[in-house]
């Protein structure tokens, strides 16, 4: 018998048959191998059709048979059809237990069905069978992909004051990336020393977390500071993902040289950069404008044998649309299907970005319906470069249009939408317009948001609409919020506009009193005002006060001295101060020069 299994054995392996799973596992059933040929299931076919193998054996395989076999689905990331086995097990009356229960709660979660998630748990209660670590966890990720942090942040508490289980790493690095998601990095922190309080040993992912997280909020001491303690006194060597956040963030920050040593101490640590380091230089470098060394980047990720994907092309797309090289972004975006990628999302808004902010909206709009037929729903974002492009050409028809088509379609407008349109009436001279919508939106976050104040301050004083300027500007002051340099600055512009100048002074006076003092726009805005007002007694005053304060003059505040100066309007002795108060590209300008 021993001789005739082995030859048979022989047979299946010398004509490749044991290389199906599927057959592999009928041989396991026979002979007790199994545990090791479900861990090779890498098609959901074959997965399937030995499920369908199982369920017709008697007596049925053990529940860990079955419970393997659900875990190699889910692995896959089939979720739902990994939540169809169990329900067929179920079915069979398959005695589930707290692990393939965990399966089942982790792919509701990830179907983002968190709350079927807490039924099944329920499910576990009535059963009879005590909920493990692996199946909290799996509620707790479910939460934080579902943006649900208040519950998760219950839920671990209830964990923990309960001894409903004992967390692990697992546990705290999920609410550890919950809290980071949302920017608590404070909580986030807390949570680290709370881990070491308990033995848990933190891990490099949470580290990780936390250190990109800092950086996204530009703590960038706190982030190096977290470095050099998983390094230095923990022992974590830092990984790919590690460097990644600390290059993105310093780039991101304009500190390139800090980025480059970064860089260099990486592959000096034998790190290779991956796709995503690549992503980071080239994105930060198209955002700086400086598209040619984006290319070298690329080139250079190339010769190491990565291959750029989407998110290196629409950096690019971004870089030259940023610089209005519509042609060459164009270009770029034509040629991501001929490499084998789909342009996303991100990829239509910033080519109808670029069209928009080059006021080129006719070729947008011939973009913008492209997106529905390739199958993508544009999003908030599509919505408002467009209302913005349309609004800058003057079309505010076309633009409420497409705000009813927002609407129609199930988006919700968020506060970039409503300034987007509160400054596009304003601009287009639809001030009145603009005030009935902000009064229309009632107490919603917009009434406390200070630029929407200053949106509708600036449009109402631009157009000689100063006492609307005005009852806003005091308004926001009754509702307890505080002017900052901005809204003072628009203000005394309408001031200005209007001839009022003792408003005008008393305004900018006060700036210093509230602790918000003018910067070097608000004193050329009254510096104008002054000027085209014919009033000259504190014109000297004001440019002795920005010398003293290192401001500068720009090219319109220049011209209209000169002018005043020529026509003996002011004393020619002031001009000495022009060399302290001109920045040298205007000193080099010579229709501007000529005063010297």
């Amino acid at each position: 018998m021993m001789n005739t299994t082995n030859s048979v054995l022989h047979a299946f392996r010398g004509n490749s048959i044991t290389n199906s799973p599927f057959l592999s596992f009928q041989l396991g059933l026979q002979y007790g191998t199994h545990s090791h040929v479900i861990d090779k299931i890498t098609n959901l076919n074959d997965a399937l059709n030995l499920f369908d193998e199982m369920s017709q054996r008697r007596p049925l395989p053990s529940i860990v048979m079955f419970t393997q076999l659900l875990n190699a689905v889910t692995k896959m990331k089939h979720f739902p059809s990994s939540l169809h086995l169990f329900n067929q097990m179920c079915s069979l009356g398959v005695p589930v237990n707290e692990y393939s229960m965990s399966i089942a709660i982790k792919c509701c979660c990830q179907l983002y069905r968190t709350k079927d998630g807490f039924a099944v748990l329920g499910s576990c209660f009535r059963r009879a069978i005590a909920p493990n670590v692996f199946i909290f966890n799996a509620l707790l990720d479910g939460l934080v992909l579902e943006d649900k942090i208040l519950e998760a942040e219950n839920l671990f508490k209830k964990l923990i004051k309960q001894k409903l289980c004992e967390p692990y790493v697992v546990t705290y690095n999920t609410m550890i990336k919950g809290l980071c998601k949302f920017g608590n990095n404070v909580t986030a922190v807390a949570l680290l020393r709370l881990m070491e309080q308990t033995n848990c040993k933190p891990d490099i992912f949470t580290y990780n977390t936390i250190i990109d997280s800092l950086f996204k909020d530009k703590m960038i001491d706190d982030a190096f500071k977290l470095f050099k303690e998983m390094v230095s006194y923990k022992g974590i060597l830092p990984d790919v993902i590690t460097y990644n956040s600390l290059i993105c963030g310093l780039c991101k920050l304009g500190r390139w040289d800090e980025a480059s040593k970064l860089l260099k101490e990486m592959e000096d640590e034998n790190i290779s950069p991956d796709v995503q380091t690549f992503n980071v230089l080239a994105d930060a470098f198209c955002k700086e404008g400086k598209v040619e060394e984006a290319e070298a980047v690329i080139n250079i990720m190339v010769a190491r044998g990565k291959a750029p994907d989407l998110v290196t092309y629409n950096s690019l797309i971004d870089g030259y649309c940023l610089r209005g090289e519509m042609i060459k972004a164009r270009e770029i975006f034509d040629s991501i299907t001929h490499r084998g990628l789909v342009p996303d999302v991100v990829t239509y808004n910033s080519l109808l970005n670029g069209y928009c902010k080059n006021r080129n909206i006719e070729e947008a709009m011939q973009m913008f319906p492209q997106m529905t037929r390739q199958g993508l729903k544009p999003n908030v974002v599509t919505y408002n470069t467009m209302l913005q492009g349309l609004f800058q050409v003057g079309r505010c028809v076309d633009a409420h249009k497409l705000f009813d088509e927002m609407h129609a379609q199930g988006l919700i407008p968020d506060q970039c939408t409503y300034r987007i349109i509160l400054e596009g009436l304003c601009n287009n001279r639809q001030a009145e317009e603009a005030l009935s919508l902000f009064h229309l939106l009632g107490d919603s976050k917009l009434n406390s948001d200070i630029v929407v104040y200053n949106i509708l301050i600036d449009g109402a004083g631009k157009y000689g609409k100063v006492d609307i300027a005005r009852v806003l500007f005091q308004g926001l002051i009754d509702k307890g919020l505080q002017p900052n340099v901005r809204t003072c600055t628009v203000m005394i512009s309408g001031f200005c506009q209007e001839g009022l100048l003792g408003e005008a002074k008393l305004l900018f006076l006060k700036m210093d009193e509230s602790g918000c003092p003018p910067n070097d726009v608000t004193y050329r805005v009254l510096l104008q005002g002054y000027l085209k007002n014919q009033h000259y007694d504190d014109v000297v005053m004001l440019l002795q006060e920005m010398d003293d304060r290192g401001y500068t003059l720009d090219a319109s505040t220049l011209t209209l001295l000169i002018d005043q100066i020529a026509a003996g309007s002011l004393d020619r002795s002031m001009l000495k101060l022009f060399g302290k108060l001109v920045p040298k590209e205007l000193m080099d300008d010579p229709s501007l020069c000529d005063w010297e």
